[in-house]
């Protein structure tokens, strides 16, 4: 009877560890996932450049055609809605939070150095370029380990 008691317990222990393990992995893997998806992101508004400020010799990016791009690289990334809650199949299970959105253009003295203490988040830029940060929440598969949430930076600049 010791025996089977010590078989059930070990069993619970092992299953609770491995459950732990999975949901560590998987934690890591929607953060990666999310990193890329922010990169992408500030690298696609980055890109978009004001026509008429290219016409005249300045690199402008265009904050209104930036922040589009953002929300719809992170949209495509992410699989979000509109209002950047999560569609069916998608991973998430909450809304993605746009925190921070600079765009740094050509009105700045570079070297530009972005510093955010709210954050904990510093950066500089050569040349203009676009500063992103979103706030995420892990959606545990098991409740065997705490709450996650991410604050996800990312940056883009312009080549000279």
């Amino acid at each position: 009877m010791e025996k089977l008691l010590l078989f059930a317990l070990m069993a619970v222990m092992w299953v609770t560890a491995h459950a732990q393990q999975m949901d560590e992995e998987m934690a890591m893997k929607a953060l990666f996932q999310a990193k890329h998806a922010v990169n992408r992101a500030a690298h696609a508004a980055v890109q978009q450049l004001d026509a008429a400020q290219l016409a005249h010799g300045k690199l402008w990016i265009d904050s209104v055609s930036a922040s589009n791009a953002t929300k719809t690289y992170l949209m495509g990334n992410l699989q979000l809605d509109n209002n950047l809650k999560p569609i069916a199949g998608s991973y998430l299970r909450h809304p993605v939070e746009i925190v921070v959105f600079k765009v740094i253009n050509a009105d700045e003295l570079f070297p530009y150095t972005y510093r955010n203490s709210a954050y904990n988040y510093e950066v500089t830029l050569q040349h203009p370029g676009v500063i992103l940060i979103i706030h995420l929440d892990y959606p545990r598969v098991f409740d065997v380990i705490e709450p996650i949430d991410w604050y996800v930076k990312g940056v883009a600049e312009l080549s000279g």
